[in-house]
């Protein structure tokens, strides 16, 4: 079993695995928040989805509230204003934690990778990313400073396709 048979939800609330969300595909899963100073990457990741989409790639958003309650809308809420404001087109599943008891399945696996610092464990804040390769193996790992259109993780997504 890997991290693509994990069972989460749309953020239309319809029930999947991350697998069928990245059709077993690469991906770049990214915590999301609205409300964070890190929100305007957002930009970028919709960029990344967009150059790459056509090869095979997906970028995932993944709400999450556990940093300062910087994502406390509704999946309504979360919908609209990714659409509106950045013109998000890549998924986005249903909110989730990705650290601590409630931890999703999904990030416990994803936090055993080291960053580009050699750092495993929690998630440290809004948009963090990790790279996935099409059999669900963490391929890298950018702290929420590194952005979407950084040389390593743009080199990195493009391997991943190659």
């Amino acid at each position: 079993m890997t991290i693509l048979d994990a069972k989460i939800s749309r953020l239309d609330g319809t029930s999947t695995t991350l697998g069928e969300i990245t059709g077993g595909k690469p991906a770049l899963l990214v915590n999301v928040a609205s409300k964070c100073g890190l929100t305007p990457q957002y930009t970028g990741l919709e960029e990344l989805q967009e150059r790459y989409a056509e090869k095979g790639f997906t970028v995932v958003g993944l709400p999450c509230n556990q940093f300062f309650g910087q994502e406390p809308g509704s999946a309504e809420e979360i919908q609209e204003f990714c659409s509106a404001t950045y013109g998000v087109t890549f998924p986005m599943t249903e909110k989730i934690d990705v650290n601590g008891d409630d931890r999703h399945e999904i990030y416990a696996t994803l936090t055993e990778t080291p960053n580009e610092k050699g750092e495993a464990g929690d998630v440290t804040w809004n948009f963090e990313k990790f790279l996935i390769d099409g059999t669900g193996s963490v391929v890298a790992r950018f702290s929420p400073q590194v952005v979407p259109e950084d040389p390593t993780l743009v080199a990195a997504v493009q391997a991943q396709l190659a």
